[in-house]
């Protein structure tokens, strides 16, 4: 079957079943030249607005408010400072707010702001409390418009960009799709902005390590993620079982195009075996607080057998972290195998490495475990070849 056939038919099969979807717009598609891109947001509303109305469900996951309040104040670029950032984020999400508000009340539908951290997300109790607020406003009937929280956000706690955002509320709220509206028409075998033979991919069934490396890690002028961003996005959906698209927000009608039949940009499938929703939180919301480095042996049996992580099989210990901190899994070679908890602090740990397990009492003096990290507590990544 021709790959244009395949991805009509995949994209009308993934449509058909999906009810509740998230939508990511980025910045260079929710910005004109006098500031917010209010056209769009009206037309997205329409569109969106067609799809609640055929029972569906939707959440967006929103850029605009740097780009709104950077305009808005009269700045000439987008600041980079972290202080200014945060400034201008707070002049600007209330502008965007209120166009999202207006825009979906000719629909006599409402909205719900919802500002998130890494933070939010990485601490188990904040994860499921910001799952069950989404649930509630989904119930009723609400769109929750989520965006980064810019006004107190810090390096060390930020998302980084709202690609990898929309990834993590997909899991969240278990949609059936993500959509990720940018201003490059999906994903190519090169960087269309600067190779004019660039050829667009219609349906990407794997995302391998070439796949990461033809796409672009160059942000837009206003955005803050680039192509590659996008890309780690669809992988972290996929891993969850959601599949992706990823189109261009300039294109007139797009979400309506895109659920009239219309394979426009770049359909990601996601992967076969899904991670369970305490994997993908491990794997994708918490920050490791070191690294634990293992033998080639507990290598193979994590990666292949699904066991446990004994003592005898850890060589190194990196970082400094108490017990049960997440951390990531290394083997000899500096490549990241997996993230788990530590049922041992590094000091602890740092004692204990290379020990059977019937010796762990007599080096510490106590016992708490017999496994460094429990296979429940740990999820390990395929390998990306």
């Amino acid at each position: 079957m021709k790959t244009s056939n395949k991805r009509i038919q995949l994209q009308q099969q993934i449509l058909t079943k999906t009810k509740r979807l998230v939508v990511k717009v980025g910045s260079a598609v929710m910005t004109a030249a006098e500031g917010l891109n209010v056209a769009f947001i009206d037309e997205f509303a329409d569109s969106l607005a067609a799809l609640l109305a055929q029972g569906r469900e939707v959440v967006i996951v929103s850029s605009g408010a740097i780009a709104a309040g950077f305009k808005k104040i009269g700045l000439p670029a987008k600041p980079t400072a972290i202080p200014q950032k945060q400034a201008v984020a707070a002049i600007g999400q209330s502008t965007l707010m209120q166009h999202y508000e207006q825009a979906f009340a000719r629909h006599g539908l409402k909205v719900a702001q919802i500002l998130l951290t890494r933070n939010d997300l990485a601490n188990r109790r904040r994860y499921l409390n910001a799952r069950n607020t989404l649930f509630t406003l989904l119930s009723w009937k609400v769109i929750p418009v989520i965006n980064e929280n810019d006004t107190v956000v810090v390096e060390e706690i930020q998302f980084g960009d709202n690609d990898n955002l929309s990834a993590l509320i997909s899991s969240v709220v278990q949609a059936d799709l993500l959509i990720i509206l940018t201003d490059i028409d999906g994903l190519y075998d090169k960087d269309p902005r600067h190779h004019q033979d660039a050829c667009r991919l219609a349906l990407v069934e794997k995302i391998d390590a070439r796949l990461e490396r033809a796409a672009s890690r160059q942000p837009g002028v206003i955005g803050a993620g680039g192509m590659y961003s996008k890309i780690q996005a669809a992988k972290k959906a996929g891993s969850v079982g959601i599949p992706t698209i990823i189109a261009s927000g300039l294109k007139p009608q797009i979400i309506s195009q895109l659920f009239a039949g219309e394979p426009a940009g770049t359909l990601f499938l996601p992967q076969t075996t899904k991670l369970r929703s305490r994997q993908y939180w491990l794997a994708y919301t918490t920050t490791p607080a070191g690294d634990i480095v293992v033998d080639d042996g507990a290598r193979q049996v994590l990666r292949y057998q699904g066991k446990s992580l004994l003592p005898a099989g850890v060589v190194a210990v990196q970082g400094r972290f108490s017990a049960g901190a997440p951390v990531r899994l290394l083997d000899t070679r500096g490549e990241v195998i997996g993230i788990g908890l530590s049922n041992y602090s590094a000091n602890d740990l740092s004692c204990i490495k290379g020990l059977k397990t019937c010796d762990i009492q007599q080096s510490l003096g106590y016992k708490g475990y017999d496994e460094v990290v429990h296979r429940d507590n740990m999820v390990i990544f395929s390998e990306n070849t």
